[in-house]
């Protein structure tokens, strides 16, 4: 099968291949609801491709890294579903941690929209949730990111707000595939729903690979304030149908 090569690495087969719970689910790539109580998160993401075509999808309310999956953002922040999600399907290779669940609803707006100095990342911003496979949703247009809505708001005093979406699509890059290329000193503008926009500063740029993963560095609710900015890299892993690695980028209020 033909491939393409990408300055991201080798990128995935141009056929798309069978999507599974994992990759359907989240990010950063290919791609829920979470007790208050009890939060089971992945690594961060299960697949990193997004499905559709380059064309400009039009978002509608239902649609998320999950055909099955109903977008979080359709009910209010911090109401308990009727049971917490199960955790990863058999053979997952995402390996799972506990999160400690928020005392109460991120007191900051919420993210709407995303502008990067330098490149084209110019994108809204949905909330996202956990899959029913315990990972972190990924919106599934490609140029649509997702703020787990469980976590701290970028503007939050304390921990980090996570906003992730794919890398490319079967057959071209999406405008996350940039950040691997950040360099230190760039600007994040984050708009806010009803409130003043924020302004980042990036710090550094991180190749992490998924089998090595430290959710609990990435999804922080205490310490000091940052934006983490998540996408897949590396290498595309045929037998995994997979990246292997995540791209983070830390950014800290400017």
């Amino acid at each position: 099968m033909n491939r393409k090569t990408t300055s991201d690495g080798t990128r995935r087969p141009l056929a798309p291949a069978p999507r599974t719970a994992a990759h359907g689910s989240a990010a950063l790539g290919s791609a829920a609801r979470v007790a208050a109580a009890v939060v089971t998160m992945a690594l961060l993401i299960a697949g990193c491709t997004a499905p559709q075509s380059p064309a400009t999808p039009e978002p509608t309310a239902t649609q998320t890294a999950s055909p099955e999956t109903a977008r979080p953002g359709t009910e209010p922040p911090g109401t308990p579903p009727a049971q917490a999600p199960p955790n990863p399907v058999p053979g997952s290779t995402i390996p799972v941690r506990p999160a400690t669940p928020p005392a109460q609803a991120p007191a900051e707006p919420a993210p709407r929209f995303l502008t990067v100095e330098g490149t084209t990342i110019n994108m809204p911003i949905v909330e996202v949730g956990v899959s029913p496979d315990g990972a972190m949703e990924i919106p599934e247009p490609f140029n649509e990111a997702g703020w787990y809505r469980f976590g701290p708001a970028p503007g939050a005093a304390a921990g980090t707000a996570v906003v992730a979406a794919h890398v490319d699509t079967t057959s071209d890059s999406a405008p996350f595939s940039q950040l691997k290329s950040l360099a230190p000193g760039t600007l994040v503008a984050v708009q806010r729903e009803g409130a003043q926009p924020l302004t980042f500063r990036v710090t550094g740029v991180e190749l992490m690979a998924k089998d090595a993963f430290d959710g609990a560095s990435i999804f922080r609710r205490d310490g000091p304030p940052e934006l983490k900015l998540v996408t897949c890299g590396g290498r595309w892993l045929d037998e995994q149908q997979d990246y292997g690695d995540n791209v983070i980028v830390t950014a800290v209020p400017a």
